[in-house]
């Protein structure tokens, strides 16, 4: 029989309670930071595509507030503002990845901290501090499934990041750790993130980690005046795992990861910053048939067929089916393309944003290629651990070609420097803004600790005056 001492969700809360800012190794703070300025990049270049628009237009519609929207210099109700942000953070599918917990943690864990922290005028550290404790909750939350949520159609982002979005709001709203408990139990209900976008490229996934937002704060705030969760939220009869994992899936959880080595070792170590603009499971395949085409000088009329490997975990998600993978719709089907990925970088040498737009998804050459690209299992792949990928070219005069990434580039054993998250955020933030203002805005995120009022750079973010 479980106690209450066995329990996830108490541990949990008094880890979030008890964890001072001084507590956090400061190479934890640096690459907190580093991951935030990679957010605030991605959010920004955002700003240029019709979802940001549309989703704009449909938040506005609930009226005005004080919070602050990014790159947009919008004001909305704080909860609107942490959905906005959210959507804009991940709406690239740029943002950064958990390898074990196969999450973006920063995407919904940014937004709360930064809205929540501006709305209360607490400081930098407070913010940063809350956004550290968030990821490693959502992470951990992550790495139990080994996922496992993938393989049954739902999102862990939006699943698990509530989570997080509900002890971030707290902490920085101060509730004790019996409330930060409650919190979690309320989340559970409001716990949401649906594949079903695979199938036709819908928007949908992009609004996961600002939705969780929203139920994160508002949870925190129906906790801390009194309203009462259930206490086993995570491993119930009608917990998370029980209820969003199959059998197959309930048999490899492993619930000691929720709450191993709280404070003594650091997720956001574990975290990948991502060198591609689409799914993390793509990119080994894409830098692989970069090296190809590098290598080799390969022309279209040259190939005979193509054979890309990745794991068996990610079928579902970037190669099946395999019809709509070859000819992708719109944006979103070629994120989640490992057809249109490996074609891209054997054509171009590159997989970037320009290999996502409308002209180039009818670009005729890149769909005879793609169409000659099918998927098979990575053999002994070490998924999740690593997001494994080889593409095999086979040309028309018999020789066979190929090229093996093992470990993704950006992946915590082959990590983006912090030099190289910078570059990647001057790339995205221009596309949007000056580069007076991109510079303002990298030092303001990288000095967060001296900050006294978050709300300062939440506003420099939206480009409002304060």
């Amino acid at each position: 029989m479980t106690t209450d001492i066995d329990l996830i969700a108490p541990q949990l809360a008094d880890f979030v309670t008890g964890l001072g800012h001084d507590d956090i190794p400061d190479d934890v703070r640096a690459r907190a930071r580093y991951l935030i300025l990679d957010a605030v990049g991605i959010a920004l270049a955002s700003t240029q595509y019709d979802f940001a628009h549309r989703t704009l237009t449909a938040l506005s519609g609930f009226g005005a507030g004080d919070g602050h929207v990014i790159g947009f210099g919008t004001r909305l109700p704080l909860r609107d503002a942490v959905m906005m942000n959210g959507l804009l953070v991940h709406g690239l599918d740029y943002d950064d990845t958990h390898v074990a917990g196969v999450i973006h943690a920063t995407a919904a864990a940014f937004p709360a901290a930064l809205g929540v922290a501006a709305d209360r005028h607490l400081s930098g550290r407070e913010l940063l501090s809350g956004f550290i404790a968030g990821m490693e909750v959502s992470t951990r939350l992550g790495s139990v499934a080994k996922g496992g949520f993938h393989q049954v159609g739902f999102h862990p982002t939006g699943i698990l990041s509530v989570f997080a979005c509900a002890m971030i709001a707290g902490r920085l709203t101060g509730l004790n750790a019996a409330q930060l408990a409650d919190a979690q139990g309320i989340a559970l209900s409001m716990a949401a993130g649906s594949m079903e976008f695979l199938q036709d490229g819908a928007w949908t996934k992009r609004m996961h980690p600002g939705w969780a937002g929203v139920g994160g704060i508002t949870a925190a705030a129906m906790a801390k005046a009194g309203f009462v969760g259930p206490k086993a939220v995570y491993e119930g009869r009608f917990g998370l795992f029980p209820i969003y994992l199959d059998k197959e899936h309930m048999a490899a959880v492993d619930m000691s990861l929720a709450t191993a080595g709280l404070g003594e070792s650091w997720e956001i170590n574990n975290v990948a910053v991502k060198p591609i603009p689409a799914c993390h499971f793509t990119h080994a395949c894409a830098d692989a048939a970069i090296a190809l085409r590098a290598d080799y000088g390969l022309k279209p009329e040259d190939i005979a067929s193509i054979r890309a490997f990745v794991p068996e975990g990610v079928h579902k998600t970037v190669c099946e089916p395999i019809e709509t993978k070859q000819t992708p719709q719109n944006s979103y089907d070629a994120q989640f393309s490992i057809p249109w990925a490996v074609a891209s970088g054997l054509l171009y040498g590159r997989f970037g944003l320009a290999d996502l737009s409308q002209e180039a998804l009818n670009d005729t050459v890149t769909l005879a290629l793609a169409g000659k690209v099918t998927c098979e299992d990575y053999p002994n792949a070490p998924f999740p651990k690593y997001y494994s990928g080889e593409v095999i070219v086979t040309l028309k005069d018999g020789r066979i070609l190929t090229h093996r990434e093992e470990v993704n580039r950006g992946n915590p054993d082959r990590p983006l420097s912090n030099d190289e998250i910078a570059a990647k955020f001057w790339e995205n933030a221009t596309t949007a803004v000056s580069a007076d203002r991109a510079t303002k805005i990298l030092d303001a995120v990288l000095a967060m600790d001296d900050l006294e009022d978050a709300d300062t750079l939440a506003a420099l973010l939206a480009g409002n005056s304060v």
